[in-house]
């Protein structure tokens, strides 16, 4: 089980929504905390490869490297932390919904390294808790109003 568990349903195409969220380059419109992100293959993103998402964290900007791990367009993708004291773990879904609309799912855990394991339960899951009802608006209001 996840720390994290979300859900929301859009008025978009399944492959409308993939396209945006499968596209790393669209984080800091939707996730408050994400500052720039950064792919840093020169292949087509996909499966393996390996992003630099610079996260404002606790006050400060955070850079971290995540890696894809599951990349089945237009169904779902994974990544996870491989830096940095604080590593995330992402699931994703799309799931086209029998009125037209489409969910998407996301579940996310972290893991504490170093001094993570600190700033996990002080700062960290806190900030999370308290950005992901903003981050869903912000994810649903960008999909219904514009073409990936």
């Amino acid at each position: 089980m996840s720390a994290f568990h979300e859900e929301i349903d859009v008025d978009r195409s399944p492959g409308d929504v993939w396209a945006y969220v499968s596209d790393p380059a669209h984080l800091p419109e939707w996730q408050e905390s994400a500052v720039s992100v950064e792919q840093l293959d020169d292949e087509p993103f996909g499966l393996g490869s390996r992003i630099r998402i610079t996260r404002h964290v606790g006050g400060r900007d955070m850079p971290m490297t995540m890696q894809v791990t599951e990349f089945e367009p237009p169904h779902s993708w994974g990544l996870r932390g491989i830096d940095g004291p604080v590593r995330g773990r992402v699931h994703g879904e799309v799931t086209p919904l029998a009125d037209g609309r489409t969910r998407v799912t996301m579940d996310m855990d972290f893991e504490g390294h170093g001094i993570g394991k600190v700033l996990l339960p002080l700062v960290v899951r806190p900030q999370v808790r308290k950005e992901l009802p903003h981050n869903e608006q912000l994810l649903k209001e960008r999909l219904e109003q514009t073409v990936a």
